[in-house]
């Protein structure tokens, strides 16, 4: 019995260091959620505003440029997976790549080549793993994105658009992110960058009605304004879904070690409920043992006596 007591002692001692632990990395996770917030907060406006602003220079005018001109028989599409560089996060970087994997489905079914490029070492170790081909991936800021990781993704994504595809250039530009809704719902998602889509909106189409609609004049010349725009585009966006996708993975990982942190409580009480119960018993038989080895000294006195 003894030993079955210092087993269940060794056991509490290890789920409380790593309660320890988990409870710390929910805290962690807890505080940087609401700077990611504010990040998103403070980009999204610019993003949705920078499309706007090229929508409007695409509809106001028609030149042909790989912003805004859909190709009549795409063969190539490029899909950007953001993952994150660190697990414990429950199932954060899974659903993004189960999301990836049924838009690279899709893609095919429509007769499209599909290459990859991946953001996080979750998304790296992944397609590592299975030898799937993978263009070019980024590690080692998924906690923590900065624009100018969003601009070193960029360009190589924007060069792939702008080369013909003989060249190994692609046709669409799509992304794979977590987008962060709220503290317990981050839902991932699948948008085409380029090109732009230019269909408008119900809302949108409803307030137009009745309007006059501006001209518009380019200066120095709608190409021109579209290749400056273009890559402003493109990091906006990919910078903005970086946010997201960081916030949602402090979240992910919030809500993973709050569970873990539970769990582990409650395998303490039940630990400690067997550790009682343990020690009760082995209580129990000493008691046993004495009573009934004074009983036998009792006997042997009588018979002694006689």
């Amino acid at each position: 019995m003894g030993a079955q007591i210092r087993v269940y002692k060794r056991r509490i001692k290890s789920v409380t260091a790593t309660k320890k632990i988990t409870k710390a990395m929910e805290m962690i996770a807890a505080s940087r959620i609401v700077k990611a917030q504010r990040q998103v907060a403070a980009s999204t406006p610019y993003a949705s505003e920078l499309t706007r602003a090229v929508t409007a220079v695409a509809t106001g005018s028609n030149a042909k440029h790989a912003l805004t001109t859909e190709v009549e028989n795409p063969v190539r599409a490029a899909v950007l997976l953001v993952t994150s560089d660190r697990g414990l996060a429950g199932g954060y970087s899974s659903n993004a790549i189960k999301a990836a994997e049924q838009l690279t489905e899709r893609l095919r079914a429509e007769g499209k080549d599909v290459v990859t490029y991946i953001v996080g070492r979750k998304g790296v170790a992944y397609y590592g793993f299975r030898e799937r081909p993978v263009v070019e991936s980024w590690t080692g800021f998924t906690d923590s994105p900065a624009y100018a990781d969003a601009k070193r993704i960029a360009g190589p994504l924007i060069e792939a658009v702008q080369r013909d595809t003989a060249e190994g250039g692609v046709d669409e530009l799509h992304i794979v992110f977590t987008e962060f809704v709220s503290m317990m719902t981050q839902t991932p998602v699948d948008n085409r960058l380029l090109p732009l889509s230019l269909t408008a909106t119900p809302e949108e189409t409803e307030a137009a009605q009745g309007r006059i609609l501006p001209l518009y004049e380019f200066e120095p010349s709608v190409e021109g304004v579209l290749d400056a725009l273009l890559p402003r585009y493109v990091e906006s966006r990919i910078y903005n879904a970086l946010l997201q996708a960081a916030a949602s993975e402090h979240a992910a990982r919030r809500r993973a070690m709050k569970s873990a942190t539970d769990n582990a409580e409650e395998l303490i009480k039940s630990l400690k409920r067997l550790a009682n119960a343990a020690r009760q018993a082995d209580i129990t038989q000493e008691i046993s043992e004495i009573v009934g080895g004074a009983s036998a000294l009792a006997d042997a006195t009588a018979g002694s006596d006689k």
